[in-house]
């Protein structure tokens, strides 16, 4: 029974879309309907601008955090709080509230590895920072983040096998979420940060 009430509570608070939200409250609009259509942090940030969009991100970010800690919280294994912060991510990439049109779960994907295993998550953090700071394309950062850090979870050992397995499942469901922007990314058309017409997220 806590297994099945830590995903519905993992998926229920995935699915709360901060940038459709908020972009209904400051600009009236429908965020999916604007620049790449991607209910998510990037897409907030070309069209609501940096402060928006740093909020969305943080509190996308909670998202997953919430929903592993609720899971702790309960009493449930730690695998199974990865499990509600992978719901968490299919509820951001796929709200129930929404009409399941969501974001890419960059942002809540951040959350659950934060708190499940930090420091790969840090590793890989920095080097994606690093990596959207030198060519300005965020989806490549996030792309490296979404990679690096299953691949650092089996590196260092500290690690259980299903959490090996879950963080793998996480990464390769965001690298096929943006299957798109690797395409772009292969022919040279993808958009960066400052450019007036963006179509990526």
């Amino acid at each position: 029974m806590n297994i099945i009430f830590a995903i519905i509570i993992g998926y229920l608070i995935g699915s709360i879309s901060f940038s459709y939200l908020i972009a209904k409250k400051i600009k009236k609009v429908d965020i999916r309907t604007q620049g790449s259509g991607n209910a998510g942090a990037t897409n907030a940030l070309r069209v609501l601008g940096w402060g928006p969009a740093i909020t969305i991100l943080l509190l996308d970010a909670t998202k997953g955090i919430a929903a592993v800690l609720i899971s702790n919280w309960v009493g449930v294994d730690s695998w199974i709080a990865f499990l509600a912060g992978l719901a968490a991510i299919i509820g951001h990439n796929w709200p129930i509230y929404y009409g399941f049109r969501g974001g890419k779960g960059v942002a809540t994907t951040i959350g659950v590895f934060a708190i499940l295993v930090f420091i790969p998550a840090l590793i890989a953090g920095g080097v994606a920072i690093l990596t959207i700071v030198l060519t300005r394309y965020v989806s490549l950062g996030s792309l490296i983040f979404m990679a690096l850090t299953p691949i650092l979870t089996i590196v260092m050992g500290d690690y259980s096998t299903i959490y090996i397995i879950l963080a793998t499942l996480i990464g390769v469901l965001s690298l096929w979420r943006h299957r798109a922007n690797v395409h772009r990314l292969i022919k040279g058309t993808e958009s960066k940060i400052g450019q007036k017409k963006e179509v990526t997220s």
